[in-house]
């Protein structure tokens, strides 16, 4: 979260340049208070999935907050950087999606470049999917399965036939060199 708004402001300086994005937000402390309320209060799957694209929309409006970017509640392609408000799409439509813990805001990206035929590509706050304490430029999907990792056990799924390219949103610098070059991070191909 420090460093969102300024990844934020790199993704409009790239929107000028002729880029488009949809940022598809996470659910940042709203969703962690979330979580906790669902371990506290025993409250259902149903509501906390509903709670946390709630969350996610809350973080929207923090992240389209003074960077230039327009708030969407359309999954549909847009000319510059728009930031999706999910509930209104979701609630509509959101089959693929387990209303579980499973299947956070990585499993509603990985929906919406699916819906949009669009690249995937999810900022973090590390460099990739380490294995063995090294950094893996491309993995299968299906080997991060069960495993601790980056992206929710809902997005591998949701990625079968596309893929996902995890890079550290943590320093907006490096993020937009590895958009503007091709290199860095880790490609997870499902």
């Amino acid at each position: 979260m420090p460093h969102a708004k300024a990844l934020m402001h790199a993704l409009h300086i790239l929107s000028r340049e002729g880029y488009s994005f949809l940022v598809v937000p996470g659910g940042g402390p709203m969703a962690d208070l979330t979580r906790e309320i669902f371990i506290r209060h025993q409250v259902s799957q149903e509501a906390a999935h509903w709670m946390a694209i709630l969350a996610m929309e809350q973080y929207a409006y923090f992240l389209a907050d003074g960077t230039g970017a327009r708030l969407i509640d359309e999954i549909r392609r847009r000319e510059g950087l728009s930031v999706l408000l999910p509930y209104k799409p979701l609630l509509w439509e959101d089959s693929g999606l387990e209303h579980s813990w499973d299947y956070t805001s990585d499993s509603v990206a990985a929906l919406t470049a699916r819906r949009l035929d669009a690249p995937f590509i999810k900022a973090t706050d590390v460099d990739g999917v380490l294995l063995d304490g090294q950094l893996v430029s491309e993995i299968p999907a299906a080997i991060l399965k069960g495993m601790q990792s980056c992206i929710d056990s809902g997005a591998l799924l949701l990625l079968e036939g596309r893929s996902c390219w995890v890079l550290n949103g943590s320093r907006p610098e490096e993020f937009v060199f590895s958009l503007r070059s091709g290199k860095g991070g880790t490609v997870i191909v499902g």
